[in-house]
């Protein structure tokens, strides 16, 4: 008797939700479905240059991909546990290469290449991705996940 009350309001919960018109409207892929993504704009990592043209509001929720560009002007990381723990990462892609990881906390570019992740904004807050040991504005960007 239990279970066919749980269920009968598993049931009545799942049709009232599927009737909202505000409800997302995904794919199969769930989250991962391409009405749910956005591509950002990209980071630049050079010598005396800023991260980027503006500070980045994501939304909790939903699929971004961003590239990470470096010149090769110098050796430059980019730091920023809490922000890569407050996203989920599905992938970072190398020259091809697709890594999966379960986390990381900051990237290392030695020379000029490119990076492509794509993740799920998770955790709402205020975030910062910056290059180590840096104190400027130019080399940091502010992240908001609402």
């Amino acid at each position: 008797m239990r279970y066919a009350l749980i269920a009968a309001a598993l049931l009545a919960a799942t049709s009232a939700f599927a009737d909202d018109d505000d409800a997302p409207e995904f794919g199969l892929a769930g989250i991962l479905s391409a009405s749910n993504s956005e591509d950002l704009p990209p980071i630049t990592l050079s010598a005396g240059q800023p991260l980027a043209d503006a500070p980045l509001k994501l939304k909790s929720g939903t699929y971004y991909e961003i590239e990470i560009e470096a010149d090769g002007s110098q050796e430059l990381a980019l730091e920023g546990a809490g922000f890569f723990r407050a996203i989920w990462i599905d992938e970072i892609v190398i020259e091809g290469l697709e890594i999966r990881p379960l986390g990381i906390d900051s990237v290392e570019f030695d020379e000029a290449g490119t990076m492509e992740i794509g993740f799920v904004a998770i955790k709402p807050g205020r975030y910062e991705l910056r290059v180590p040991q840096s104190s400027g504005d130019l080399q940091r960007l502010d992240i908001t996940i609402e």
